[in-house]
C-alpha cells in the first residue's frame, strides 16, 4: 500500500491562509479538571473507544527511540508532559494535545511499533468504536515488535530495558501499568451549541512540534461519516490532475478547498466575513448530514469532476503559476448553484475557466481582504454570470 504523504507545492497556499485580522476573542466559561489516569487506564479508554485519537489529525511521527524514552521515563517514574483531552460527551473524550504520547503507550502496551512508511495510513486503522483489531497489528507490513530502543554510555553496563518489550519487563511490567499521566479534561459549558472555544483550544494547545493547521483542527474536531466522503473525493483522479498532485496533501490543504467548495456551494446567506467560522459551521452541521445529503453531496462533486474531464493541471491556474482555490471554489459552487435553477452547464471549458480568472472584476474581488464578505460573494456572483454567457456561447 503506498504512502500517501506530499506536499501540495502546486496550490496557491496563500489565498487559503488570508484571513482577516481576528479581533477581541470571545469569553468562554470553560471547566478543566485534572486527572491522574495510570496506563492500563489509559490503554483501556482507547481500546473502548472512550479515548478517540482523530484519525484525521496529524499522523504518528516518533520514532522508536523518542517513544522508548518515553517508556522508559514513565518505568522510572520520571514526571512526563500532561495531556489535554476535550470532553465531547459523557466518558467520551477527543485528544487535543497529547496523541503522540498516549498513542506510545498504547503500542508499546500492544508490543507492536508502526513501520516509518506506513504512518500516512496509520489513522485509517483505528475501528470506529475505538482500539485497533489483532489482525491489523499483526500484520507485519503494518507493524513490528516494539522492543525499547535505549542508549548505552560508553563503560557503563546497557540499560537493563534496552531491548525489552511489554511482556518481558517482568515486575515493571505492574510498575509501567500503575504509572499515571497527569490529564486536563476540558469542557465548555457556554455559550452553548458554539464550538469556537474547542477551535481555540486546538490551536493553542497542540504543542507536536509544528502547530495543527485549521484544517487538521477542522478535521480533528469535526470527524464524521460525511468526513469520510470528503477523503474519498480527495482521492477522484480527476480531481487529483486538476491539482497536479498525485497523493493527498500531508497537511489536508486539499481537503480544505474541497471543504471551502461545499460550503459556499450551499449558499453565502450567513457568511460574515471569516472564511474559516463559514467552514467551520458547515463542518458541525455535516456532523449530522443524513445518509442521502452525503449522497448528494458525493454525486455533486462526481457530476462536478466528469465536467471537467478535458481540463489540465493548468485549468484553475488562469496564467498563475499554481492551482487557484479562490478560482476553482467559485466556478465549483457557482456551476451547482445554476444546476439548482435549471441552467445545467453541458461541460466545462478550460477557456472558459481561464477567461473568468482574468476577468477584470473576478479579480478585483480577490485582491486583499478576499475573505470579506462582499468580496466572496462577489466571486460568486460574477462567475454565475460568465459561465451563464459561456454556455451560451456569448463570453
Amino acid at each position: 500500500m503506498p504512502e500517501a504523504v506530499t506536499d501540495l507545492r502546486s496550490l496557491n497556499v496563500q489565498e487559503l491562509e488570508e484571513e482577516e485580522a481576528v479581533g477581541q476573542i470571545d469569553e468562554y466559561d470553560i471547566v478543566a479538571s485534572p486527572n491522574d489516569f495510570n496506563t492500563l487506564t489509559i490503554n483501556n479508554f482507547i481500546e473502548e473507544g472512550a479515548i478517540k485519537i482523530p484519525p484525521f489529525q496529524r499522523n504518528y511521527v516518533w520514532d522508536r527511540k523518542r517513544a522508548s524514552k518515553l517508556i522508559e521515563s514513565l518505568i522510572l517514574g520520571l514526571p512526563v508532559p500532561q495531556v489535554f483531552l476535550y470532553e465531547e460527551g459523557r466518558n467520551n473524550f477527543l485528544v487535543i494535545d497529547g496523541q503522540q504520547r498516549l498513542l506510545t503507550v498504547f503500542f508499546f502496551a500492544k508490543q507492536r511499533f508502526p513501520r516509518n512508511d506506513k504512518r500516512a495510513i496509520l489513522r485509517n486503522l483505528f475501528n470506529t468504536e475505538g482500539g485497533i483489531s489483532d489482525d491489523v497489528l499483526a500484520d507485519d507490513e503494518l507493524f513490528e515488535n516494539f522492543k525499547l530502543s535505549l542508549p548505552s554510555v560508553a563503560g557503563r553496563p546497557k540499560n537493563k530495558f534496552s531491548g525489552l518489550t511489554y511482556g518481558k519487563l517482568g515486575d515493571y511490567r505492574r510498575q509501567l501499568d500503575l504509572r499515571t499521566i497527569r490529564n486536563v479534561i476540558v469542557k465548555q459549558v457556554s455559550p452553548a451549541d458554539d464550538d469556537s472555544a474547542m477551535f481555540e483550544m486546538f490551536n493553542r494547545l497542540n504543542t507536536g512540534g509544528v502547530n495543527l493547521n485549521p484544517q487538521e483542527i477542522r478535521a480533528s474536531l469535526y470527524h464524521s461519516k460525511f468526513f469520510d466522503s470528503v477523503f474519498l473525493m480527495n482521492q477522484v483522479p480527476t480531481w487529483r490532475a486538476l491539482l497536479d498532485a498525485e497523493q493527498p496533501d500531508s497537511r489536508m490543504k486539499d481537503m480544505e478547498v474541497i471543504l471551502r467548495s461545499l460550503a459556499l456551494r450551499e449558499g453565502t446567506e450567513s457568511y460574515a466575513g471569516s472564511m474559516a467560522g463559514f467552514v467551520n459551521r458547515f463542518c458541525k452541521r455535516s456532523k449530522v448530514f443524513a445518509k442521502d445529503k452525503i449522497t448528494q453531496t458525493m454525486e455533486e462533486w462526481s457530476w462536478f469532476m466528469r465536467l471537467n474531464e478535458n481540463a489540465a493541471a493548468d485549468t484553475y491556474k488562469a496564467g498563475s503559476s499554481r492551482f487557484s482555490p479562490l478560482l476553482f471554489e467559485a466556478v465549483y459552487a457557482s456551476a451547482l448553484m445554476l444546476r439548482d435553477q435549471g441552467e445545467e452547464l453541458p461541460h466545462i471549458s478550460p477557456n472558459w475557466v481561464t477567461q473568468i480568472g482574468k476577468n477584470q472584476t473576478f479579480t478585483s474581488y480577490q485582491q486583499e481582504g478576499s475573505t470579506k464578505t462582499a468580496n466572496v460573494r462577489g466571486r460568486i456572483e460574477i462567475t454565475q454570470a460568465l459561465l451563464l454567457q459561456a454556455a451560451k456561447g456569448t463570453l
